[in-house]
């Protein structure tokens, strides 16, 4: 098992940007030059967090180990993996091309839609499903868990309003106007629409969250909207809050859901 912080120049940022990555090379190089190219993850942290997360609080070392699956961790930097076109850093496009492109020129990973994955938990969860559908060539498999979908809640501000974790002021700089968020490709709801009336193919999607979680009304919203358009998926909805305990107990099924 390889662990590595990687720096490269990134076009989309325009600037130096750093990343973690797992790679489980050693059965590879036993199997000698025959073996088959590793699967990957984009793996995505919540709110205040970085790109050490998931190695420093969860156990998916172990799973990438055991899976035999290539893990890739950017830093999200509270921007919810989106695009800020008015300041010309395009974390979205970052996360959905420049940054799988850069890794499979770099490590011996799969080029297949089939075999690339993204998932996220909280803010990483909303930027794994906006990203993982809106490049949906990218991406086969969404993992979205206790999604911070609050797209639908973004609508509704008012300036001045404040929700306990961040204010309108905030919210507007990432997502732009909040009266124009719902039907634009920050809105997943939209984004299954687009893909749906251009007939193209949807990524398989695995949802996990809490009974306890704050945010399970929106994650609820989106699976029964996804009900409602005859969309695929996993939606597991077990006790649980907004916790590593929780994300650590989900992580390894929705693994081996994906590679199944």
């Amino acid at each position: 098992m390889a662990m590595m912080q990687i720096s490269f120049f990134s076009s989309c940022m325009k600037r130096e940007v750093t990343f973690n990555a797992l790679l489980p090379l050693d059965r590879q190089e036993t199997e000698g030059e025959g073996g088959k190219p590793l699967k990957s993850l984009y793996l995505l942290h919540g709110y205040c967090g970085s790109h050490t997360d998931w190695i420093s609080f969860s156990r998916i070392r172990e799973l990438s180990d055991r899976y035999r699956i290539a893990v890739f961790m950017p830093a999200g930097e509270n921007r919810f993996y989106l695009d800020d076109e008015e300041g010309e850093t395009l974390l979205g496009q970052f996360i959905g091309r420049e940054l799988v492109e850069f890794t499979r020129r770099t490590f011996p990973v799969s080029l297949e839609r089939e075999d690339t994955f993204i998932g996220g938990l909280s803010m990483g969860g909303y930027g794994a499903l906006r990203n993982g559908l809106k490049y949906a060539e990218t991406f086969g498999q969404i993992i979205a868990l206790s999604s911070a979908l609050i797209s639908y809640n973004i609508a509704r501000m008012q300036p001045g309003h404040h929700n306990g974790i961040a204010g309108y002021g905030y919210y507007k700089s990432v997502f732009g106007d909040p009266e124009q968020v719902l039907g634009s490709d920050k809105d997943p709801e939209e984004l299954v629409r687009r893909l749906k009336k251009d007939d193209l193919s949807i990524p398989r999607i695995y949802m996990a969250c809490g009974t306890e979680d704050f945010l399970l009304d929106v994650n609820q919203r989106f699976h029964q909207f996804l009900i409602s358009e005859n969309i695929e998926h996993i939606y597991k909805e077990t006790a649980g809050a907004h916790t590593w305990e929780f994300w650590n107990d989900k992580i390894g099924g929705a693994l081996e859901w994906a590679l199944a």
